[in-house]
């Protein structure tokens, strides 16, 4: 998509972090928003924002993990504006556990934000999207973690290549029923956002005290803090996304330095050999 001016974009996760930075960027290039997120008071602010510098931007208190919540996000979006031109699933969530230390509830929390965060949305919106018949782009936060097995992150690695096969099977999908919609996965590996806190909002700080105790998992979750500290700018991937929707462009790796270690998983897999540890 070339020209956004007038158009509409609808974006989860969208009152902090990467979420609200590709909303700031969509409004400067004149898009209508629809803003979600799961912290009410947080959605409140950032919509009041927009609306004061004369954005036309409405939004919706919404669980992803939830389909209610989604396709409820769609009404609104529908009822409002119209149309959806640009679709970004974008909410997500991780944590820092062994395999056989996650637990069902921690299974369903990541895979239901991350990865039916993004399946809810598609289900929602393509339909209508493609009803229209107009130019779109769908636009789906993975992670590099979606390329590479990180260790203690089996949830949140199993979540984002969820989102990366489903998100190479949609522009097959799309492509083969020449659709004008197309798709983008972003792959970002360490950025500036809360993300290192995301079970701020979940009732398990007793297990998570305990799964801190292991020294390997307090060594991998504070590694995790210092990366994310020193990680690129959510603005500078709003801006790559921006230019990879104007462009068509599926992948988003927004960290080159990351390409090597990809580089080496396909080897690895190539060669039938022992996965090498690799870092995000």
């Amino acid at each position: 998509m070339k020209e956004l001016k007038g158009k509409v974009a609808v974006i989860t996760g969208a009152a902090s972090g990467i979420g609200k930075a590709l909303a700031v960027k969509a409004a400067s290039a004149g898009m209508k928003l629809v803003l979600a997120d799961i912290d009410a008071r947080q959605l409140d602010a950032t919509l009041t924002a927009f609306v004061a510098d004369g954005i036309e931007a409405v939004g919706l208190r919404t669980d992803v993990s939830r389909e209610a919540d989604v396709l409820a996000l769609a009404d609104l979006a529908y009822t409002h504006f119209g149309a959806v031109h640009v679709l970004v699933n974008n909410a997500g969530v991780a944590m820092v556990k062994p395999a056989w230390e996650t637990t069902q509830a921690d299974w369903d929390w990541v895979m239901g934000v991350n990865f039916y965060g993004v399946t809810n949305g598609l289900r929602a919106f393509i339909p209508r999207m493609l009803a229209a018949g107009e130019e779109g782009h769908i636009v789906n936060t993975a992670s590099v973690a979606g390329l590479l097995s990180s260790p203690g992150m089996a949830a949140y690695n199993a979540s984002k290549h969820a989102v990366v096969t489903v998100s190479e099977g949609l522009a097959h999908d799309l492509a083969l029923r020449h659709s004008r919609l197309k798709v983008s996965v972003l792959c970002p590996a360490w950025v500036k956002t809360g993300i290192s806190n995301s079970e701020r909002n979940r009732d398990t700080q007793t297990q998570r005290a305990a799964a801190m105790a292991d020294p390997v998992v307090g060594k991998i979750a504070m590694s995790i803090v210092k990366l994310v500290e020193n990680g690129i700018s959510p603005e500078e991937i709003a801006g790559q996304v921006f230019d990879a929707i104007a462009a068509e462009r599926f992948y988003i790796i927004t960290n080159a330095h990351t390409l090597p270690s990809v580089e080496t998983r396909m080897h690895d897999i190539l060669q039938g050999r022992q996965p090498s540890m690799l870092t995000l």
